[in-house]
């Protein structure tokens, strides 16, 4: 991949870019209370007394957040820190009842890790950076406020107070939209695999903070923006784009950039300010007093190291040398956690009714999958999963493609009827007439009705024209209305054709 830069009237800028991700904890009861998490409830109800600070309510630790923030921290081949305490960074502000939040400054769960991101997605096995994880920590969300219910008040709703969120923050290593946007998109498949985050943007349970700065090429940093809660990958690279283009369009006039908090605004394709950015010692954080710190047993983090899943880069590279997929079809079906899971039931399905090894049918599932299925899934906007396309069809037409029944074309045209009706694959073949016919003496026939329509192009491939076979392949074809078993048409041809 080459260099990304900003240009300016002085030459060209350097892009140094820091994500700071917050990813709502996969959790029945919030950090410190046992109310619900449950998304899209009524306002202020999953609020406990906790989350409302009333007085004398004390927090309790939720032990399966600290477990899925260990879990995450080991798919991320980050330094797990069996010591660890909760801080309160105090600031005041409508939607935080207690005055302060409860974080992890100076001894977070997790240490330092790293993720490996591909450089481009056709081309998996091409370039690749490794960009460093600084550390996760855990801490609790804050509420929400609502402007825009009465023309004159703002109104809290509390509901994501107390949420356990784990806040996973890189180390300055991408230098591009493209880099930060892959960065993200591979954590957010690591999360899912791992079962601790749903990786939801839309819904708020997976966003980003965006630190950009800009600097002329070998130069030491310059003063960085934080552009908060930006909650779609696409936006995470316009805001990088942006915030350059703002910083080096600002030193370049003779300003300078001012450590700020900034917001995304994507309807106005813009960041504006939002308040100047405060340090930490401006938070007065102490460790909380009501909390013990965390101590984690050796036992505790093998259990959890164990209870991980086959992670995508692993299962990518299984695909490709157990199931002989190419780099860019293993890549497509381990991209996400719910794909890969799709894939492999279909394939323990197919090879069953097929009686084929896997070995064998994993190949054409794979491209039944990628171009068929997804094709559909994005046709109708139905997700790609086992209600909305079961296995037990794909594996039913897959069968009958095996065993001479449905040529390629047919398969396709027996599918989109099962989409649109839900009707039995083989009644569909039965009613339809879509069986492929490996008749020789049949397709001999069309075959000799051809040639002798096309004497002159027989001769010129007599002649050394071969692309013409080409041609009546698809006369054959077309004349038997694509139900030819293309594989007899071809043995037939090269026959009759001397």
């Amino acid at each position: 991949m080459t260099d990304y830069r900003v240009q300016g009237a002085t030459g060209d800028w350097e892009v140094v870019i820091g994500l700071e991700v917050h990813a709502q904890v996969t959790s029945n009861a919030k950090l410190f209370s046992g109310a619900s998490t449950e998304f899209g409830n009524e306002p202020n109800c999953n609020v406990s007394l906790i989350d409302a600070a009333m007085p004398g309510m004390l927090p309790v630790v939720n032990g399966e957040c600290i477990r899925q923030a260990v879990r995450t921290g080991l798919a991320l081949d980050a330094a797990i820190n069996l010591w660890s305490r909760f801080d309160r960074k105090n600031y005041f502000y409508a939607d935080l009842p207690q005055g302060y939040q409860i974080s992890q400054l100076y001894h977070p769960i997790v240490g330092e890790g790293e993720i490996e991101v591909s450089l481009d997605e056709k081309d998996p096995d091409g370039e690749t950076k490794t960009i460093g994880i600084e550390r996760l920590h855990v801490e609790q969300d804050a509420g929400k406020l609502m402007h825009d219910q009465h023309p004159t008040m703002s109104y809290v709703d509390l509901n994501r107070t107390g949420i356990a969120l784990m806040e996973i923050v890189s180390k300055p290593d991408m230098r591009s939209p493209a880099e930060a946007g892959a960065y993200v998109r591979k954590l957010r498949s690591i999360l899912r695999y791992v079962g601790s985050c749903d990786g939801n943007m839309e819904q708020g349970s997976m966003r980003a903070d965006v630190n950009v700065s800009v600097r002329k090429a070998g130069d030491k940093l310059g003063t960085r923006t934080e552009t908060k809660n930006v909650n779609s990958i696409r936006f995470v690279q316009q805001v990088v784009e942006l915030e350059a283009r703002r910083q080096v369009d600002l030193i370049e006039d003779g300003g300078t950039v001012v450590q700020e908090t900034r917001l995304f605004d994507p309807d106005r394709g813009e960041t504006r300010s939002m308040r100047s950015k405060e340090d930490a010692h401006d938070y007065r954080y102490f460790p909380d007093p009501d909390l013990l710190p965390i101590e984690l047993s050796e036992e505790f983090v093998a259990e959890a190291r164990q209870s991980l899943p086959e992670l995508p880069d692993a299962k990518r590279k299984r695909y490709e040398s157990a199931l002989g997929l190419s780099a860019y079809d293993a890549a497509v079906l381990t991209a996400e956690a719910d794909t890969a899971r799709y894939y492999e039931a279909n394939l323990a399905l197919t090879a069953e009714r097929a009686k084929k090894p896997d070995t064998e049918i994993a190949k054409p599932l794979a491209n039944w999958i990628i171009t068929t299925v997804m094709g559909a899934a994005n046709a109708t906007g139905k997700p790609l999963n086992s209600d909305n396309f079961p296995p037990s069809a794909n594996a039913d037409i897959l069968a009958m493609t095996f065993d001479g029944t449905l040529s390629g074309k047919l398969a396709k045209e027996v599918f989109e009827i099962y989409v649109e009706s839900g009707d039995d694959p083989a009644t569909i073949v039965e009613e339809k007439g879509l069986k492929q016919t490996s008749d020789t003496g049949a397709i001999e026939a069309v075959i000799a009705d051809i040639l002798a329509a096309n004497a002159d192009k027989v001769e010129e491939y007599k002649g050394g024209k071969d692309k013409l076979f080409g041609f009546f392949v698809g006369q054959t074809m077309k004349a038997m209305q694509g139900k030819a078993n293309p594989q007899v048409v071809n043995e037939l041809l090269r026959k009759a054709l001397g």
